[in-house]
């Protein structure tokens, strides 16, 4: 998925979800959008770099949208992570149209937001034969002080409503697969975060034994002069669903 132009900045605070304060190169102060309804923990680190996308659209309020930040790593260098949860099933399509995803090649339709029993899922692929795959997204940014990445980042009621979809459909029959959008340089496995919604992690680690599949690949960027032009889906992580934040050091 490429990028429009984007402009670099230094954050400088978000405030009311919505909101970000980023101080561009020229030294003026805009106000950008904050496409993230999460708590943000540890991408939220105000003095670091942001990259921008802008906009024209007189019917928007603001002209901007906060895409990415780079955060500093343990080993000094700089790891990149998107902000904008809106871009992830976008990635994710373009990565399963063009068989980026192995387990999930050789469907012959796919359809986005597939309505479910009492939910609504990311997508659902279809093989020739008729056999259904329903694939939902979730995009994972939060790494931890033990240097792992984990989801959720906060409560998230409405993701094990998700899981619990899933695991319906795997029992019907369907292919049932949660796929982590990685979407931090710096991370390089997955698991659930017991230490901050374990409701979540149980369930995960129930219906993982129930049959929905549980995969989780990184995004990579691609720059140009050293901008971000392009964000794609490309390496497949490992998911440890007994991983603990407390048990890792």
């Amino acid at each position: 998925m490429e990028y429009p132009a984007l402009v670099p900045g230094i954050l400088r605070r978000r405030y009311k979800r919505f909101l970000a304060d980023v101080e561009l190169e020229d030294g003026r102060v805009v106000v950008a959008h904050c496409p993230n309804t999460g708590s943000m923990r540890a991408v939220n680190v105000p003095g670091c770099r942001v990259w921008l996308s802008p906009s024209d659209n007189p019917k928007r309020k603001l002209a901007w949208t906060w895409e990415l930040i780079e955060l500093p790593q343990a080993d000094g260098r700089l790891a990149s992570a998107s902000v904008q949860t809106g871009r992830a099933n976008a990635i994710v399509e373009e990565a399963l149209r063009g068989g980026v995803v192995a387990p999930l090649v050789g469907f012959a339709s796919l359809k986005r937001e597939a309505t479910v029993i009492d939910a609504r899922l990311d997508f659902r692929l279809t093989a020739a034969d008729g056999a259904t795959t329903y694939v939902e997204v979730k995009q994972v940014t939060l790494k931890e002080s033990d240097g792992h990445g984990y989801f959720p980042d906060a409560v998230s009621t409405r993701g094990r409503k998700h899981l619990e979809t899933l695991a319906r459909l795997a029992a019907e029959g369907s292919r049932a697969v949660l796929l982590f959008c990685v979407a931090h340089e710096g991370i390089d496995s997955v698991a659930p975060a017991a230490h901050l919604d374990p409701a979540y992690a149980a369930t995960l680690r129930e219906v993982a034994a129930r049959g929905v599949e549980v995969l989780a690949y990184r995004c990579a960027l691609e720059r140009e002069a050293g901008v971000p032009r392009a964000i794609r889906l490309a390496e497949r992580l490992p998911v440890v669903l007994e991983r603990t934040l407390d048990t890792i050091s």
